[in-house]
């Protein structure tokens, strides 16, 4: 089991620790449905230091990031990051990610923990036409979210730079908390605003030491992965390994809008097909009409009782106060409005397919 250059401070707080994608992480500290609140309504700081970092460089990295991702990276400027997937040989998805473009002929991938050592080698094996240089910085660097509509505020005074002028999905390399040089980006999986701060793992400390100092105002928190997943299912964001998969194309998983056909990629063209003649399953949202949680495996039944999908994601909205999840279900049934039935134990509990995000806010 690995640590995060964190891992002491957390269980130094009280934090629950699970093994999470072959790390020691925190899942919750007070619970989940105070830590969801503290994002929704003040300011929590989540450690996501697991996840992986890929540097990718020279003349041919955006040639290969093209071919490799489905969105298209050469609308990226200095400073901008894109919301994108690897999509495989045979139709799924190896992993989605955030591709960063740090400088000209830089890239900084940022891929799931569970899949670090999967991307690498897929990535690798398509570098062989391109010959970029790639670098796995993920053991080497932190992560921290520092999420919710006050973080803006809370953390101005640690920086010299405008943190309310960096737009979404747009980044700044600046001085932060003492350090000079770390990554300030906002690609929030939260939907309440904040931002996502990379460092070294030899600055991580002092960083979240001055962090929670500075937030002290403004009722700042640790988080746990338990609200994180709350928090990102309320705004309908797919997690990999639950909506998204090998098995799942981008396509079924309502991911066109990052799947770009005005290139040449992994596989691009069986998805041209997919998407020209539709999919057969749909990844849908839905509330529950009645009492009930789904969870994470039920089946999706139609009005007979027979199973027609199941649940990739669900659980009792903190924000909603009812049962809501994802899950895939014949395209037929996945019209907005589209009345289906969640097998929770005996019961078909009657749901809805509504629009995302489930969270307005």
């Amino acid at each position: 089991m690995k640590n995060t250059a964190l891992s002491q401070t957390h269980e130094n707080l009280g934090a629950k620790m699970v093994p999470f994608a072959g790390y020691n992480m925190p899942v919750s500290y007070e619970g989940v449905n105070a830590e969801h609140e503290t994002v929704r309504k003040a300011v929590g700081v989540f450690d996501v230091s697991h996840m992986g970092e890929f540097l990718i460089s020279g003349p041919n990295a955006l040639n290969l990031i093209q071919k490799v991702t489905s969105n298209d990276a050469s609308k990226l400027t200095i400073g901008r990051a894109q919301y994108s997937c690897l999509p495989n040989e045979t139709g799924g998805i190896v992993d989605d990610l955030i591709v960063y473009k740090v400088k000209e002929e830089q890239y900084l991938l940022v891929v799931n923990a569970s899949n670090i050592e999967k991307d690498w080698e897929h990535i690798s094996k398509y570098n062989s036409d391109f010959n970029a240089e790639m670098r796995n910085l993920s053991e080497d660097y932190s992560l921290l979210a520092i999420q919710g509509p006050k973080a803006v505020e809370a953390m101005q005074s640690l920086t010299s730079i405008d943190l309310s002028a960096i737009k979404f999905y747009h980044f700044e390399v600046a001085d932060f908390a003492g350090i000079e040089y770390v990554i300030i980006s906002a690609t929030g999986y939260t939907g309440s605003g904040g931002f996502e701060i990379y460092c070294k793992n030899s600055e991580i400390q002092q960083i979240w030491d001055k962090v929670f100092e500075a937030g002290s105002d403004f009722g700042i928190k640790p988080i746990g992965l338990a609200a994180r997943d709350t928090l990102r299912l309320e705004m309908g964001y797919c997690l990999y390994g639950n909506d998204i998969n090998d098995g799942t194309s981008p396509i079924e998983a309502g991911l066109g809008w990052i799947t770009k056909f005005t290139k040449d990629f992994v596989n691009s063209e069986a998805l041209e097909k997919e998407r020209q003649h539709g999919p057969e399953k749909k990844l849908i949202a839905f509330e529950l009409d009645e009492r009930g949680i789904p969870r994470q495996g039920y089946d999706i039944v139609d009005g007979q009782g027979k199973k027609m999908g199941m649940v990739t994601s669900g659980t009792m909205s903190p924000s909603l106060g009812k049962g809501i999840g994802l899950g895939y279900v014949p395209t037929v049934f996945s019209e907005i409005g589209s009345k289906i039935n969640i097998q929770i134990r005996k019961n078909a509990v009657p749901a809805t397919v509504v629009k995302l995000p489930f969270y307005k806010g």
